[in-house]
């Protein structure tokens, strides 16, 4: 238990200096790397035609509709939303999530 916990602390001290460390010898924004565009697919499209119709709902004059008007363009602008998360799809994972898990995976094994 001694050395698990032993491990576990060098790997925390070692996560919190180097990166502080290496982050003065970079020069260049690692995240300015090229980034090439994905071909175009009906799901982008169906996204464009999400975000036109909430623009056209931004833009319009709230002062003039009735509340129950209202209360339908929030439900609409909700469920817009549920469909670009559905749509985004995907789990993302930190280049410093992905490295604290090798690290975790290294010392367990």
């Amino acid at each position: 238990m001694k050395k698990f916990i032993f491990c576990f602390m060098a790997t925390i001290l070692s996560l919190t200096f180097l990166p502080v460390q290496s982050f003065a010898a970079i020069k260049e924004d690692p995240s300015s790397l090229p980034v090439t565009k994905p071909p175009e697919t009906t799901e982008s499209a169906e996204a464009k035609a999400l975000m036109l119709r909430l623009d056209e709902i931004k833009a319009m004059d709230m002062s003039k509709l009735k509340s129950t008007e209202k209360k339908d363009l929030r439900k609409e602008v909700r469920s817009i939303k549920r469909e670009f998360k559905a749509i985004s799809g995907g789990v993302y994972i930190s280049a410093g999530l992905l490295i604290v898990i090798l690290i975790i995976l290294i010392v367990l094994l």
